[in-house]
């Protein structure tokens, strides 16, 4: 159908230029010039276009950034075929192609920043057509602002009212001691006012910082002191020195910042964020702010662990703690289901897998990649698909599914020397557990009442009080603890 109404198109077109050549041929020009011309004609030859927009590469997605084009103009395109690598919101994904054609056109080259969803990206055309004739469709147009109406009056040649005169200063308003707030006192200080000027509203004649701001508005801009004539001779009197401050007033510090100028004061430099940056700023503040965060710390003895990651090291089986750890969480999630939940617009929700995300920190931010359904994998395993996902995630190169939809999240800065921190809830999880790092300690035995050595780690988890409550919080950091502490349990679990 499509292709019928472009013949039918290309028909009338057609025909109007045939016409348009007969009445041509009369005229001086010679008639090749004119068959060139019709042939050349965009008119002509214009092909509508497969319109290739921006996708949503993930549910968070709202804008991209375009990092590098796997097809040119002119190369032939098949239906799954990479066509270019974008920066989500989370990480690097390939988009592919759902058409088959020929890529015509780019409009949005490498290294384009913050477009949105559906922006229109490049032109495909089908197989068989010419891709350089390809129509490439006008910008949309930008609807009129509500002060558009204020605009077009400007064109109107309507006299001006004449200008208000100018505020006069005002008058001293105070008189004897000032009484300042220390926001009323930074305002004055920084835009070089003088307190006696203001009228004090607060209470016993204290100058507030709604004082001041109004003190600012009624004053006039500071201008430049026209230059005065040099006088026929020089005056006697010295030159008065500058006024100190009053005592307990701030350095006047100037008020607007001025990008490119290092070490001046008030200065700074412009950092652009990444889409990962803003989205991570997004979802910190998400759940500091919707989700009550209640912590519970324990420490947990590591002397078993340590001892059976050397007797593995020995069969060369290389395991880290961090593995271990995974592992635990994930028995623990099984054994006590009535954590493994999230939270939806509703309520709960309880989830049939436990899939654990771990934090990696990359150049871009905190990505949380997925270790699925841990709790039936053996430690040697867990810690084979970390690695991968680890290194896929500093290389920008995870998958969306790999990803997404984690059940409970570890974060572990222990090999940072790090001993114990609070993490901030991944949402819509329930939990998250934070991992300090293994240290010596002298304790008491119970047993036979003697001191011994022992390694212990603190671990902090951090739940949602909605769903975990400190109850059910104590009893899993214990189930945890064990499981950790006797990893054969584990192997039974």
């Amino acid at each position: 159908m499509a292709a019928s109404l472009r013949l039918g198109r290309q028909g009338i077109l057609f025909g109007l230029r045939l016409s348009h050549f007969k009445t041509c041929l009369g005229t001086t020009h010679s008639w090749q010039e004119h068959v060139r011309h019709f042939f050349q004609s965009p008119s002509f030859l214009d092909v509508a276009p497969l319109k290739v927009q921006m996708p949503a590469l993930s549910p968070t997605m709202e804008e991209g950034n375009i990092v590098k084009w796997l097809k040119k103009e002119g190369e032939a395109v098949a239906a799954g075929d990479a066509l270019c690598e974008i920066e989500t919101d989370k990480a690097v994904v390939t988009m592919e192609s759902s058409d088959d054609g020929i890529m015509a056109k780019i409009l949005m080259e490498e290294g384009s920043r913050s477009v949105r969803l559906g922006t229109l990206i490049a032109l495909m055309v089908e197989e068989g057509q010419d891709w350089k004739q390809v129509e490439i469709p006008p910008p949309e147009a930008v609807a009129p602002s509500p002060a558009s109406p204020a605009a077009h009056a400007a064109t109107v040649p309507i006299e001006a009212p004449a200008a208000p005169p100018p505020p006069l200063p005002p008058k001293p308003a105070t008189s004897g001691p000032l009484r300042l707030s220390p926001a009323a006192r930074h305002i004055l200080d920084t835009h070089g006012l003088d307190p006696k000027l203001a009228t004090p509203t607060g209470p016993r004649g204290l100058i507030t910082k709604e004082d001041a701001l109004n003190l600012m508005k009624i004053s006039p801009a500071p201008k430049a002191a026209p230059a005065m004539a040099a006088p026929a001779a020089p005056s006697p009197v010295p030159t008065p020195a500058a006024v100190p401050p009053p005592p307990g007033s701030r350095p006047n510090i100037p008020p607007l910042s001025v990008p490119g100028k290092p070490g001046a004061p008030g200065t700074f430099t412009e950092i652009p964020a990444s889409n990962v940056r803003r989205v991570i700023a997004q979802r910190l503040t998400q759940s500091k702010t919707t989700i009550p965060h209640a912590y519970a710390t324990v420490d947990c003895d590591m002397a078993a662990v340590m001892q059976l990651r050397k007797n593995l090291a020995q069969e060369q089986i290389k395991v880290s703690v961090n593995d271990f750890i995974i592992k635990a969480a994930a028995v623990t999630l099984k054994e006590m289901p009535e954590v493994n939940v999230t939270w939806a617009g509703n309520g709960p929700q309880a989830l049939d897998s436990i899939h654990i995300s771990i934090a990696v920190a990359t150049e871009k931010g905190l990505i949380t990649p997925i270790i699925k359904d841990a709790a039936n994998k053996g430690v040697q395993e867990i810690s084979a698909n970390a690695k991968t996902l680890a290194q896929k995630a500093r290389d920008g190169k995870l998958l969306p599914e790999e990803y997404q939809g984690g059940s409970f999240s570890i974060s572990n800065l222990g090999m940072f020397g790090i001993s114990g921190f609070s993490a901030v809830i991944n949402p819509p999880q329930a939990c998250i557990l934070a991992v300090g790092t293994s240290r010596a300690e002298l304790r008491l035995s119970e047993d036979n009442q003697t001191l011994r050595t022992q390694q212990l780690m603190t671990v902090t988890l951090s739940s949602d009080g909605r769903l975990v409550d400190d109850e059910l919080a104590s009893r899993f950091l214990d189930k945890f603890r064990a499981n950790l502490e006797q990893p054969q349990r584990m192997a039974l679990a």
